[in-house]
């Protein structure tokens, strides 16, 4: 008879293997509505659906009680009161709130176990007003770990969705449209469309109101727009955000899809910046930046962000912007994030004037000594005449509006008190009209500045 031997390794690993094929659970397994083009990690994104432009989607969201109640006190903790640490205490929590697992039915098909937590700093102050209508993050495939079914779950080929309340906007359409022109204007920009919100969580179905959704930077913004997600993307805040050489510090840059923080093209970024080339050879200053920068990409954004005043970002707010260090040209890009307060003269010092007269070169160096340089500042007003007779002329942004208008209307109307940040609908209406008046008044000072 002929003797097998087998080592005690290796009869160790062939016990785990049989272990392993015994418990291992496919993606998808057991579950009804789950395909490779609706929920796998292989589906390709699909705008279309996600992001549809001339109709308003709606999310049915079930969530259970213990974990809704999880979820309330969490925010409570974080946001609740004169010692949270957040809008009732004065101050934006530093915490990210926690993550619960919810249902998500939408178009008769169902999601599983994704991950729903609250979002934002600002808009969550409204939690310490009694309105009920925050922002949310959804993370499809949060829980894989504890659901391996899951494992890799998208929407429609999206792994997350960030879904804002419309805060401070009673037009309901700022962060869409801002999106939107941005994109228009050749600006990276996510995109983004409107969805009804209704959350059960344990005594039936509640219409939260309507939201706006956007695909999230570091993921698909990346893919769709520069064909590549290899390369750092950052996520700037505090004081490295301005950067100013005075508090500038890498750990301000978040490196959201690589992991980490700031790293050498950072620094490069900013050294040239601040190089003393500005004042000695500015021909040679400019070569510089433009080695490691896009500027011309970061100017088509200053005109489009200073002709909408968009006050809560650069310029005024060390945050609300990503930057992407492009593997294709191996230049640092801009990408704006976060226009729920822009159309408006604004607040925080107000929206910034086109000769940024009102601010300090040396704390927002940026646009100190970039617009400061001649060429930098006939470009400027090359993209800001470009931008008001092409994507914000009068006429066509008028006419977005009324369309907008009339695709939104009754999801607005259906909000109730206690989800809304309207008193009524009379509210909205006005809003629209303010923005129609916005664009004429807006095209009028852009045009006296660079005509």
């Amino acid at each position: 008879m002929t003797k097998i031997k087998i080592s005690y390794i290796a009869l160790l690993a062939l016990i785990a293997s049989s272990c392993y094929k015994e418990t291992f659970i496919a993606a998808g397994e057991g579950l009804d509505d789950w395909s490779t083009t609706t929920h796998s990690s292989l589906a390709s994104p699909n705008y279309d659906v996600v992001f549809p432009q001339d109709k308003v989607n709606r999310f049915d969201i079930t969530i259970t009680a213990d974990d809704w109640a999880i979820m309330q006190s969490d925010l409570d903790d974080l946001y609740g009161g004169s010692s949270g640490g957040g809008p009732g205490g004065g101050s934006f929590s530093e915490e990210t709130p926690v993550y619960i697992p919810c249902n998500i039915e939408f178009n008769g098909s169902n999601w599983y176990y994704v991950g729903i937590r609250y979002k934002g700093n600002s808009s969550l102050s409204a939690y310490s007003s009694g309105v009920n209508k925050l922002p949310f993050r959804l993370e499809f495939d949060q829980f894989e770990d504890d659901y391996p079914e899951i494992t890799g779950q998208t929407f429609y080929g999206f792994p997350a969705l960030s879904m804002s309340s419309n805060y401070n906007d009673n037009s309901f359409l700022r962060e869409k449209y801002g999106c939107d022109l941005f994109r228009e204007f050749g600006v990276p920009a996510p995109y983004s469309a409107f969805y009804e919100m209704y959350i059960d969580y344990g005594d039936g179905p509640v219409y939260f109101g309507l939201y706006t959704g956007l695909e999230v930077v570091f993921e698909t913004v990346l893919n769709k727009q520069f064909a590549s997600t290899t390369g750092n993307c950052y996520k700037p805040e505090n004081d490295g955000a301005s950067f100013a050489e005075s508090g500038f510090s890498l750990t301000d840059f978040a490196n959201k899809n690589n992991g980490g923080t700031g790293g050498a093209d950072i620094q490069a970024m900013h050294d040239a910046l601040h190089s003393s080339l500005r004042t000695s050879d500015e021909e040679a200053w400019k070569t510089s930046l433009e080695s490691v920068f896009d500027v011309d990409g970061y100017l088509k954004w200053l005109a489009v962000n200073t002709t909408i005043q968009n006050w809560d970002t650069y310029g005024r707010m060390t945050h609300n912007y990503y930057l992407y260090h492009d593997p294709a040209d191996d230049l640092i890009k801009w990408i704006p994030w976060d226009n729920n307060e822009a159309f408006e003269e604004g607040k925080m010092g107000g929206a910034l004037a086109f000769e940024f007269s009102d601010i300090s070169d040396a704390e927002w160096p940026l646009i100190g000594y970039v617009h400061g340089t001649a060429e930098y500042e006939t470009t400027f007003k090359t993209h800001i005449i470009d931008f008001i007779e092409g994507a914000f002329e009068t006429s066509k942004v008028q006419a977005d509006y009324a369309a907008w208008q009339t695709i939104i209307q009754a999801s607005v109307e259906a909000e109730t008190s206690d989800y809304s940040f309207l008193n009524s609908i009379s509210d909205f209406t006005s809003a629209i009209s303010t923005l129609d008046a916005h664009v004429v008044s807006r095209v009028s000072t852009a045009g006296d500045y660079a005509y």
